[in-house]
């Protein structure tokens, strides 16, 4: 699979997606418990809660249209234990998941 640069599409999303993926955003912040560093990314620990899975589902959903270049990962395990969300790229990624989620 070809590498896409570090570079988000400002155009994809329109007004109220934007204010939507803000939002999210800032519950997503909200939410983690736990951060760890990957080679190429982040994983964040959160809650296992239903409506916690249904948030980040949409914030993959809304994020990954303005950012191609991101691979998301969403492990949900049984009943009771955390979720996981990993963000992981190629060469930069992990430096632009550090300045836009406040990871590191």
């Amino acid at each position: 699979m070809k590498e896409l640069p570090i570079a988000c599409d400002m155009t994809a999303l329109d007004g109220a997606q934007r204010e939507r993926q803000r939002l999210l955003m800032k519950r997503l912040r909200a939410s983690v418990e736990e951060t760890r560093a990957l080679t190429n990314g982040y994983a964040f620990r959160l809650a296992g809660e239903a409506e916690t899975i249904l948030f980040a589902a949409e914030f993959i959903t809304i994020e990954r249209l303005c950012c191609p270049f991101l691979t998301f990962e969403l492990e949900v395990g049984p009943a009771g234990n955390p979720l996981w969300l990993r963000l992981t790229g190629g060469a930069g990624a992990k430096e632009f998941i550090e300045a836009d989620f406040g990871a590191a």
